[in-house]
């Protein structure tokens, strides 16, 4: 066994200048040199804007709510499907359309408060959002298909989630963007 030329941690390179710690490749001498050492500042912080998070989620509500009502309009007056109320009731359904807008609206803010919560420990809470999102919609979309109305009711009542789903997760998504700011 050889004995060392320099005492351990007295080799060239140790006893360099502070601020140029790394000199040139010796094996790729024609890279360039890796410059001066910077203290880098550390990662910028995000911090959570709740009155945008939540102003976002009380406008997802009221249109989430409208969509509700919307979809409602659409089956059972212009395509004639008894949805959320038997076909006696006419366009608007009874209390259960009420009901149904009612629910829309607290699910959109449930979305808000799962979508804050997420934003505020969660590495890429947009991207976690949506599949939550997407698959609570898929739920209650194949929700009317285990029961034993007609087909087409379950595909009526089914469209209404969908689209009250997608009008959720469509609006809220982008409101985790903005609510997020670097410090």
């Amino acid at each position: 066994m050889e004995t060392p030329q320099t005492p351990y941690g007295q080799d060239p390179g140790y006893g360099q200048d502070p601020h140029q710690l790394y000199g040139p490749d010796p094996a790729h001498p024609s890279y360039p040199a890796y410059g001066t050492y910077v203290d880098s500042p550390p990662p910028p912080q995000s911090r959570v804007d709740a009155r945008k998070i939540w102003s976002g989620g009380l406008m997802t509500a009221i249109v989430a709510a409208l969509t509700a009502v919307a979809g409602v309009l659409l089956v059972r007056g212009v395509l004639g499907v008894a949805v959320f109320a038997p076909e006696r009731d006419g366009a608007m359904g009874d209390a259960s359309t009420g009901l149904l807008a009612g629910g829309a609206a607290v699910a959109a803010l449930l979305a808000t408060l799962l979508l804050h919560l997420l934003c505020l420990g969660t590495p890429q809470p947009g991207r976690f959002f949506s599949w939550i999102v997407t698959l609570a919609t898929l739920v209650m979309v194949l929700l009317p298909f285990t029961t034993s109305v007609p087909l087409v009711t379950k595909v009526g009542t089914a469209a209404v989630y969908l689209a009250v789903g997608l009008t959720i997760g469509t609006l809220l998504t982008p409101v985790a963007r903005g609510a997020l700011r670097s410090r």
